[in-house]
């Protein structure tokens, strides 16, 4: 009985994922316009610079702002010691591809893609998104998004591929991530979060003028 009915919770999480992302992730010629694209962390090189696989989501983002796409890259990532920044390692990245400096706004506690669709929302009033992270992993991102009131859509980068082993591990990782966003969603899980943030706010005001 425990097996079937781990194997429901799989499939249902899944499915959720699934019917949640349809019609959603596009490539980046194709992205309907939103106010701000979320970039998710990915990890660091031991120099500090992203890692391969965050540096396509970079790319993906300043590509979307290059064309209009969207007024405001979110990166949002893990600084839990003085140590290990991301959003200021992403941050960089973008300014040194010719994104303008207050175009890039740093989530800094965005432990995982729970909290930073959370924090977008309620810290830093996004309401209206392109998430940017790898393609198996944005129909999870999207789904978490889509429940806590986000307008989403996504962009995936493919460029990972030519890493079948990395690739397919992050394929299979997805498959109790699910479970944990189901969960974080079902329990509506608090995060770190603090005050409120007005610099999206502010850059979209004066767009819009």
């Amino acid at each position: 009985m425990g097996v079937v009915a781990l194997a429901g919770v799989v499939g249902g999480s899944a499915l959720w994922v699934r019917t949640a992302a349809s019609g959603r992730v596009y490539d980046v010629a194709a992205a309907p316009p939103r106010d701000v694209a979320l970039v998710l962390g990915a990890g660091l090189r031991a120099d500090g610079t992203p890692t391969p696989y965050l540096a396509a989501r970079l790319d993906l983002a300043r590509d979307l702002y290059a064309r209009g796409t969207v007024q405001v890259v979110l990166v949002s990532g893990d600084n839990r010691t003085e140590a290990y920044d991301e959003p200021t390692a992403m941050r960089r990245y973008l300014l040194a591809a010719g994104v303008p400096a207050d175009r890039v706004v740093a989530d800094f506690a965005g432990l995982d893609t729970y909290d930073s669709c959370y924090r977008a929302a309620e810290i830093f009033g996004v309401r209206s998104v392109i998430v940017v992270s790898q393609s198996y992993h944005v129909p999870r991102a999207l789904a978490v998004c889509r429940a806590l009131g986000l307008d989403a859509v996504a962009v995936g980068d493919d460029t990972g591929r030519t890493s079948p082993a990395t690739w397919t591990a992050g394929e299979q990782r997805e498959i109790l991530a699910a479970v944990k966003a189901t969960w974080d969603v079902l329990s509506q899980r608090t995060p770190i979060l603090g005050p409120r943030e007005s610099s999206v706010a502010t850059v979209l005001s004066h767009q819009h003028r």
